[in-house]
């Protein structure tokens, strides 16, 4: 099998290229500077990548030519009349729309905006009906000092009905391309909050929401207090259990199966790390009942490595994974899981992997 990688790291874009069953960096670009989130844009080919300068602010960059040149785009901003005005901290993600919709880019910032292009990233609109939602006076930030948005998810079905998430802001859904928007998320449960408020939707901290492809009403949830599953596209959601710990922040959805999602917990809170410094990644095949803890060529002592949120990828067949971790280790599985290979212990902090 070959293949191609993005890897976002503190230190640059990493493009690697699998060849003779081997995976190897390939381009090394914007070495030096945060790369927050890239993107593969499967409707045309582009490659997006947003850039954390510091005290230069947040870039925005895209490559028509697959990475071999790159050109600084617009990059999303908040408008001088919006609530508060706030400066952008940096582009949490970036989701292409659908094929009806050529052009259209989303992105998620810190503090918690929404945005929208519609010409490949030349300029940009924040989406005013969600920042304007009053639950936003309770939002706060999850990690960062303010809140954010990290997961955008389009449904394929239909590219008016868009789904996010916001740590701390829990989760929402327009169903009009962004004239209007509901808050979701029953069954979900913030112990960080009062006892009498622990199941306020507009507080909770899911980490990172994955979706089906091929069955877009079953998603997947990396919450801060525990794993959950949604079979109603995100309006109710069911608590799952593992053996061991429920903490973490990446879960990746099989893209076919609907029974099948993988994780990567840790000890919650203050430690974050691997428990007795055993790495694992759990799998789920049917629904979240029951759960494999996956060894298999994973460091099973000293291991402090923890997987962000976007550190967890699937590919289109469901079978190969890719997992990169803060201590800068990558690892591949072709086998769903089973086994993993180290690509590189040797690389910067990873924020984000994406199979192009």
């Amino acid at each position: 099998m070959s293949g191609r990688m993005l890897v976002a790291t503190r230190k640059g874009l990493l493009t690697l290229a699998r060849e003779n069953g081997s995976w190897r960096v390939a381009a090394t670009d914007f070495p030096g500077v945060p790369v927050t989130a890239a993107l593969h844009d499967a409707r045309d080919g582009a490659l997006y990548a947003a850039l954390k300068h510091g005290h230069f602010g947040s870039k925005l960059h895209r490559s028509d030519d697959q990475g071999r040149s790159w050109q600084e785009v617009a990059v999303p901003a908040f408008p001088a009349d919006a609530a508060s005005a706030p400066s952008l901290f940096q582009v949490w993600t970036l989701e292409a729309g659908a094929a009806s919709q050529p052009g259209r880019l989303w992105a998620g910032a810190i503090p918690a905006g929404l945005f929208r292009s519609d010409d490949r990233g030349e300029s940009w609109q924040l989406v005013q009906s969600l920042w304007d939602v009053p639950e936003r006076a309770k939002w706060f930030g999850g990690g960062y000092d303010a809140a954010g948005i990290h997961t955008i998810s389009p449904d394929p079905r239909d590219p008016n009905r868009v789904f996010v998430a916001i740590s701390c802001g829990g989760v929402w859904e327009t169903r009009d391309g962004g004239e209007t928007w509901s808050l979701h998320g029953a069954g979900l449960i913030a112990a960080y909050l009062p006892p009498e408020l622990a199941g306020s939707l507009g507080q909770q901290d899911p980490h990172r929401v994955a979706r089906c492809a091929a069955a877009p009403d079953v998603m997947w949830m990396q919450h801060h207090n525990g794993m959950f599953r949604s079979t109603d596209a995100g309006l109710t959601w069911a608590t799952i259990k593992p053996p061991g710990d429920d903490f973490g922040f990446a879960v990746a959805a099989h893209p076919k199966d609907p029974q099948t999602a993988w994780f990567a917990p840790a000890i919650k809170d203050e430690l974050r790390i691997p428990r007795d410094g055993a790495f694992a990644v759990t799998r789920t095949g049917d629904g979240g009942k029951s759960f494999d803890v996956l060894r298999t060529g994973l460091p099973q002592r000293d291991a402090y490595d923890l997987v962000y949120r976007h550190g967890l990828a699937v590919d289109g067949t469901g079978t190969r994974l890719a997992m990169g971790s803060t201590t800068g280790a990558l690892w591949v599985s072709d086998d769903s899981g089973e086994g993993w290979s180290l690509v590189n212990a040797h690389l910067p902090p990873i924020y984000a992997v994406q199979f192009a």
